[in-house]
């Protein structure tokens, strides 16, 4: 089971520790996104961050399309272990109607497939 994880508040006004985990886990940019395996630490994290980002398990072919359009090799010929993305098409939920509803934020479950083919 792999979980992706895309930020989608900035840093402005947050919490030192939240701030910590965010770099912990490389998304130090908003929009930015990383494929993580799921282990219980990893999924700590991830709760603890709930407010902030948008996570979900990612399908096999939606994992292979972010590789393809969005992978970056680093100086060492590796994958990078992040994967920059645009703002989605359509725009975010939780930006439009603040306050009323969470919109993206949180556990998106597979719904988080359709955001990041909107981000690529």
């Amino acid at each position: 089971m792999a979980i992706a994880l895309i930020r989608i508040k900035g840093r402005v006004g947050l919490d030192k520790n939240i701030n910590e985990t965010l770099d912990r886990l490389r998304v130090r940019r908003k929009y930015t996104c990383v494929v993580l395996k799921g282990t219980s630490e990893e999924l700590g994290m991830i709760e603890k961050l709930r407010d902030f980002v948008a996570y979900g398990e990612i399908k096999e072919d939606v994992y292979k399309e972010l590789i393809k359009k969005r992978g970056k090799k680093g100086k060492d010929g590796k994958l990078k272990p992040f994967f920059r993305l645009h703002p989605p098409r359509g725009g975010i939920e939780s930006k439009k109607h603040f306050g009323v509803g969470k919109g993206v934020l949180g556990d998106n479950k597979d719904k988080i497939n359709d955001l990041i083919l909107r981000m690529l």
